[in-house]
């Protein structure tokens, strides 16, 4: 298995979309909207060069990047458990060191993925539910 992190290109947009809106996906996710092509659009334009693409042999498995040092991962459903979770955090955090992850407390594998590669706990956020 051949596996790479490379920058994000427009080619890759419609694939970051695609994986944000899975329904296995989406449900980490503190977002819960549906991504649509024109705000998604307007963020990579804003923000896409701050990502990186994960390939599998060649084939996209996954995003991550950090904005504003907050990490967004996501790997698909069909590369999870295999280390690719662990490889992006791992690439993305060399090339910005000081990065957190804020994960939903009911999103387990996420959770765990970040404690694999060394993040510890620091903050609980609670709100009101609505």
């Amino acid at each position: 298995m051949t596996i790479e992190l490379v920058k994000n290109e427009e080619k890759y947009w419609e694939f970051v979309r695609d994986l944000r809106n899975h329904q296995q996906v989406k449900q980490g996710f503190i977002e819960q909207e549906e991504v649509t092509p024109e705000s998604h659009a307007k963020f990579m334009q804003k923000y896409g060069t701050m990502y990186y693409i994960c390939l599998v042999n060649k084939v996209p498995a996954g995003f991550v990047g950090a904005i504003e040092n907050d990490i967004r991962v996501a790997t698909h459903p069909d590369f999870q458990k295999k280390g690719v979770g662990k490889f992006m955090i791992n690439e993305l955090m060399k090339l910005y060191p000081d990065s957190v992850a804020k994960v939903k407390i009911e999103n387990k594998a996420s959770v765990g993925l970040f404690e694999s590669v060394g993040f510890k706990k620091k903050y609980y956020i609670l709100e009101k539910p609505t």
